[in-house]
């Protein structure tokens, strides 16, 4: 017998079984029942698993719980350290700071002393100025641009012929962008034209 006839008969088969149980199950006969160490055996495979289960769930909570702790402390010791690369950064500024005054005091003469605080104080600028760059810390100092109200703060205006009218005339702090961002506006005075009288 060739397996696509063997096939076919096996399928018919399992059909008329089907269709004896439906029948009898039709006629009032109930189909069989479990034994009781059958039904003891499903109920204990029942709880078995049940039990697994739960004891996943508790660990799925307990590795979630833990997840929510390590997140908050490492979001507190974010926040708290924050600024540590900053600070880094200019603690030696402060040691050149430190130097620099120590230097003053040790100074023989007057010209010698104020002559090595400048060279310091130039030396510490530098530094500090490379800190901010690093950071993303960016100088505006619009001295002779056009008045841009995103970014000068107008102390006053001022009538002049030398400049055109709405430029930055005098800068009287400079300001500064973090990242694009202003942080503080430049100060500035702006021109404005002679009135006719």
């Amino acid at each position: 017998m060739s397996n696509e006839k063997k096939a076919a008969v096996d399928n018919s088969a399992d059909e008329a079984q089907i269709e004896v149980e439906m029948n009898d199950a039709a006629d009032g006969e109930a189909p069989p029942v479990p034994s009781h160490d059958e039904l003891l055996l499903t109920l204990q495979d029942a709880q078995a698993k049940a039990d697994e289960h739960w004891n996943q769930l508790l660990m799925a909570r307990a590795d979630l719980s833990n997840a929510q702790r390590r997140s908050e402390r490492d979001l507190a010791n974010a926040h708290k350290f924050a600024v540590e690369k900053l600070a880094l950064e200019l603690i030696p500024i402060k040691d050149s700071m430190e130097m620099g005054l120590t230097a003053v005091a040790e100074g023989d003469e007057q010209d010698e002393g104020r002559a090595k605080v400048i060279e310091g104080m130039e030396l510490t600028l530098q530094m500090f100025s490379g800190v901010l760059d690093k950071f993303g810390v960016k100088e505006v100092n619009p001295q002779g641009d056009r008045f841009d109200p995103d970014f000068h703060q107008a102390m006053s205006m001022q009538e002049t012929v030398d400049f055109a009218p709405n430029t930055v005339m005098t800068v009287f702090q400079k300001g500064y962008v973090l990242n694009e961002r202003l942080i503080r506006p430049a100060m500035v005075v702006v021109s404005k034209a002679v009135a006719d009288g």
